[in-house]
C-alpha cells in the first residue's frame, strides 16, 4: 500500500501530468482538496473508488483515512492543487506517514504562478531586467511569515514577485512595494488561472488596488509584480545569437 501525493495543477483538468492521471486511475481511494481540484479529475478514479473531500477534515481525520487504507491494503491518490513543493501541507502529512511507517510517493504538478504567466503570455525572467522569481506570501491565520522573509527584503532585489494567498491585503502590498519598484511598475492579478471563471486584471502599483476592489476579488488570486511583466524594449539573450558558441551549435559551424 502506498499514498501517492499528486499535484493536480492550477485548475484545468488537462493540466495534470500523465503520471498523476495514471496514478489516480489505479488507486481505490482518492482524497482531494475540495473546490481547489477540478471535479473532472475525479472522473479518472476507478469504479467504486472511495472519494473523500478533505476540505472539512482536520489532519487527524486525514491521517485516519491513510491508516484505514493501509489496513485494507489499498493505495491512495492524495490530490492537492498546483504543485506540492509550496504551501501544500505536504510536510506535515509525510511526517505523520513516516512515523506510521506508511510509504508514499510525490508527483509534481503545474504550479499556479506558471499557469498565471501562461495566461498572461509573459516570461517572468527577461534579460537585464529580472533574472529571478520570488515565490512568497504575506502572513495569514494558518501560517505566519518568518521575520527575515519580509516583503521589503524581496522587493529590494528587483526580482519578479509572485505573491500567493495575499489578495486580501493588496493595499498593504502596494504600500510596501511602491518605494522599491515605483508606482508605474506593472502588476497583474490572475484569479483562478485556467478555470472556466478565470479573470485577469492588469495595471500598475498605482492602479491595481482600485481594480481589485472594483472586481471584488478576495481569494484564489495570484499577484505578479515586476518590470518583466511590461517589458518590450530589452536586449535579446545571447542564447540564440549566431556569435554564441554552444555545445550543439558551435560558432562557425555550417548550417
Amino acid at each position: 500500500m502506498t499514498v501517492h501525493f499528486i499535484g493536480a495543477g492550477p485548475g484545468a483538468a488537462d493540466l495534470i501530468t500523465l503520471r498523476g492521471r495514471d496514478l489516480i486511475a489505479r488507486c481505490p481511494v482518492c482524497l482531494y482538496a475540495g473546490s481547489l481540484v477540478a471535479p473532472e479529475i475525479l472522473g479518472w478514479c476507478p469504479p467504486g473508488a472511495r472519494i473523500v473531500d478533505t476540505a472539512p477534515l482536520d489532519l487527524d481525520a486525514i491521517t485516519a483515512e491513510y491508516v484505514a487504507a493501509q489496513e485494507a491494503g489499498q493505495d491512495v491518490a492524495r490530490l492537492h492543487s498546483g504543485d506540492l513543493s509550496i504551501w501544500s501541507a505536504l510536510a506535515e502529512q509525510t511526517r505523520r506517514l513516516d512515523r506510521l511507517g506508511i510509504p508514499y510517493t510525490v508527483t509534481p504538478g503545474v504550479p499556479s504562478f506558471a499557469a498565471a504567466a501562461a495566461v498572461l503570455r509573459r516570461e517572468l525572467t527577461v534579460p537585464e531586467l529580472a533574472q529571478s522569481v520570488v515565490l512568497t506570501r504575506t502572513s495569514g491565520r494558518a501560517s505566519a511569515m518568518p521575520d527575515r522573509e519580509r516583503l521589503a527584503a524581496f522587493a529590494a532585489t528587483g526580482a519578479t514577485l509572485a505573491l500567493h494567498l495575499s489578495i486580501h491585503v493588496i493595499d498593504r502590498i502596494v504600500a510596501e512595494l511602491a518605494p522599491f519598484y515605483g508606482t508605474d511598475c506593472p502588476v497583474a492579478v490572475v484569479f483562478r488561472a485556467t478555470w472556466p471563471d478565470e479573470r485577469v486584471l492588469q495595471g500598475t502599483l498605482a492602479t491595481i488596488a482600485a481594480e481589485v476592489a472594483a472586481a471584488g476579488l478576495e481569494r484564489t488570486a495570484l499577484i505578479l509584480v515586476g518590470p518583466a511583466l511590461g517589458a518590450e524594449r530589452f536586449r535579446e539573450s545571447a542564447l540564440y545569437s549566431p556569435d554564441y558558441d554552444r555545445r550543439f551549435r558551435p560558432t562557425g559551424a555550417v548550417s
